[in-house]
């Protein structure tokens, strides 16, 4: 395979990454100038520090071809085992582990910039967890949907299904929400959903002025539904809906605005469920890929998905009834005009935080005007400087 010829250069569309560089993370501050094109290698004017063209992507520090990369990537994406890829493609198996960790590690720092910082009108939110079974553990993977958009909102990886799991799953979806909106969040019948719902949506309302706290309130339009599924047999017998918190008419106005049925279910996080199970190797039944620690657990989550979000194309909301064009979760809940492909979502470079002059400590400069004191004039009194280890006459 033939290595990849370098893109072109555009300094306007890079910035410093440099985290004590006062021009960090701004594009178009005509600070970032051509350095090296042999090397690809940018240099900004203000902090005089160089830094390559992949700085920053899950290709940094990377001697493969950028093809060979992005076709293991999308293999790993779509479930393909790690033995598969490293017969085929001649390549170490730690090889491809490492670059399946690090696009995951990638991903995850796009989810963070485009989802969690998008302020989106859920209306409808489902929650779930999977029963991971690895070699020797047990581990519970949560996560959480967008119901309108089928956008994959939230995702955490556990050794325990406690209420910690709950809380990290809930405030993930807080921070993709814009606040106070109506909204309706379904679960399954696990007891500790309805309290880390309640502590995740509520914000500070100070009701006296002057000193003194403020208390923590729930949102008004907020509401709760359970759905408890008996079964017999692995076949559902009965079905229990009931509202933890909210209206009844409420929460079926949401359910018709976001197209989710008519009555309370957990089917759209089920489906999503069923798709993690069908493209993330180490969740598919009866196989020989079982998880063995859970960072490698976490990053094929965020492989997969982000690819789901911004890569593929949702069967359901190409449909006449939803979109009517060919799109995905991402397009559909405003995030982005296109579809994404593997090699952009892995050349997409996250900005770090704009600098911020830190707060000087001490003592003001006085002004000009203010009075120099004036230094006391030296005594007639001779000062003797003496030496270690020598007497002096003169001290006397």
């Amino acid at each position: 395979m033939q290595t990849t010829i370098s893109p072109s250069m555009e300094p306007s569309k890079a910035f410093c990454p440099n985290s004590a560089c006062c021009a960090r993370g701004q594009i178009g501050a005509d600070n970032i100038v051509i350095h090296d094109r042999k090397r690809q290698r940018y240099r900004c004017t203000r902090c005089r520090k160089t830094f390559s063209a992949r700085k920053g992507t899950m290709l940094e520090g990377l001697r493969k071809p950028t093809e060979l990369i992005v076709i293991v990537v999308t293999l790993l994406s779509y479930g393909c085992p790690l033995q598969a890829i490293v017969h085929a493609f001649g390549l170490d198996e730690r090889t491809v582990a490492s670059w399946r960790d690090r696009a995951g590690v990638h991903c995850q720092r796009v989810h963070q910039d485009v989802v969690e910082t998008a302020q989106l009108d859920l209306e409808h939110v489902q929650a779930d967890e999977i029963r991971v079974k690895g070699c020797k553990m047990v581990a519970w993977m949560g996560l959480a949907i967008m119901v309108k958009t089928r956008l994959w909102l939230a995702g955490t990886v556990s050794l325990t299904r406690d209420r910690a799991l709950a809380d990290r799953i809930l405030q993930q979806v807080r921070r993709c929400a814009e606040p106070l909106k109506a909204l309706l969040v379904l679960t399954d019948g696990w007891a500790a959903y309805p309290g880390s719902i309640k502590r995740a949506f509520r914000e500070k309302v100070k009701d006296t002025p002057g000193r003194g706290r403020a208390r923590l309130c729930l949102w008004p339009d907020l509401h709760i539904g359970t759905v408890i599924k008996r079964t017999q047999k692995k076949r559902v017998v009965e079905v229990t809906r009931t509202m933890s918190h909210g209206s009844q008419e409420e929460a079926e106005r949401l359910l018709q605005q976001s197209q989710g049925g008519s009555v309370l279910n957990t089917a759209f996080i089920e489906r999503l469920n069923a798709t993690m199970r069908q493209r993330l190797a180490t969740l598919t039944r009866k196989c020989r890929q079982g998880a063995r620690r859970l960072r490698p657990l976490e990053t094929g989550m965020y492989l997969l998905g982000t690819t789901y979000n911004l890569c593929w194309p949702h069967h359901e909301l190409c449909k006449l009834t939803h979109e009517g064009r060919v799109c995905t979760p991402a397009m559909a809940a405003g995030l982005t005009d296109h579809i994404w492909s593997v090699s952009e979502l892995l050349h997409y470079k996250v900005a770090p935080t704009p600098w911020v002059e830190p707060k000087r400590r001490g003592r003001q400069k006085k002004d000009a005007q203010t009075p120099v004191p004036v230094r006391k004039q030296p005594s007639n009194r001779a000062l003797v400087r003496l030496r270690k280890g020598v007497l002096c006459s003169a001290t006397g």
